[in-house]
């Protein structure tokens, strides 16, 4: 159990270095470089798998972690579900609330948290085939 603690630690860890990437990058994308919000999104996504990445294989689930190229693969499957599950919530509620862009992206990323650690623990870093 404690084992399971600390993974839970490094995961929020991890994850919140890699949401506050992806939040950087698209606020600075949309107020620094014009984009719209949509496509800021795109932007801080691509940086914050790198993050995400490489916390979790080194650090959240190094004790189970499988050959570094199929956790890759799977890592991008598991990143680029919760991505287009994010554009789409993110486009559908950017059209249908008074949220602010920041304010909504930072909702989003943290609601797809708890999916990205159960497909990363159980699927994308698990070292049996």
């Amino acid at each position: 159990m404690v084992k399971l603690f600390k993974q839970v630690g490094m995961f929020v860890a991890t994850g919140c270095a890699a949401a506050l990437t992806h939040w950087l990058v698209a606020v600075l994308c949309v107020s620094g470089f014009g984009m719209a919000p949509l496509l800021a999104n795109v932007a801080g996504w691509l940086i914050a798998f790198i993050v995400s990445f490489l916390g979790h294989y080194h650090f959240t689930f190094k004790q189970q972690r499988g050959p570094w190229a199929r956790a890759a693969r799977r890592f991008f499957l598991v990143s680029a579900l919760g991505f287009c599950i994010n554009e789409l919530a993110y486009a559908y509620l950017l059209h249908v609330t008074a949220i602010r862009y920041d304010v909504l992206l930072a909702m989003i990323l943290i609601g797809l948290a708890v999916l990205t650690f159960i497909l990363g623990r159980f699927w994308a870093f698990r070292r049996a085939a």
